[in-house]
């Protein structure tokens, strides 16, 4: 079988470029979607969550804030909201982010915006502590469903 080649970019930059991928798994808007070569093209919506990509033995983890997918025979493009390496992510000020953003859901904030950034704020500190966390516990210990 073939092998896969991956682009992730943001607004911003470009996050990620790697080729001889065995698969990338997805966080498409409706599941997963697990990638591999030869995958008939496909255009989806991604909702936040985990990219996750193997090659060889080993895996690379990316937390993002949703965006497009364009699924070729041999390449993936992202185009993401946002978008971060797992090795970027810093646990401690993602761990204060989530606290901060239940402590205000949980006292409640005035109805309108104010609750729906702070939805967002929780969910993205939320991911960014589960790739932080499987980073550190290393790709031979795995993750369950739930933590993906």
């Amino acid at each position: 079988m073939g092998k896969l080649a991956l682009e992730i970019v943001t607004i911003e930059r470009k996050v990620w470029e790697d080729d001889g991928l065995d698969m990338i798994i997805l966080p498409g808007a409706d599941g997963e979607l697990g990638i591999l070569p030869s995958h008939t093209p496909l255009l989806t919506a991604l909702k936040p969550g985990v990219i996750v990509i193997r090659k060889g033995g080993s895996e690379e983890l990316f937390a993002v804030g949703g965006g497009f997918a364009d699924v070729r025979p041999t390449k993936v493009t992202v185009l993401a909201d946002t978008a971060e390496h797992s090795e970027e992510i810093d646990a401690e000020r993602a761990e204060a982010a989530r606290r901060q953003a239940e402590e205000v859901l949980a006292h409640g904030v005035e109805a309108g915006p104010s609750i729906a950034i702070m939805r967002q704020a929780l969910m993205r500190s939320q991911i960014r502590l589960k790739v932080a966390r499987r980073r550190h516990r290393g790709p031979g210990m795995g993750a369950s469903r739930e933590e993906l």
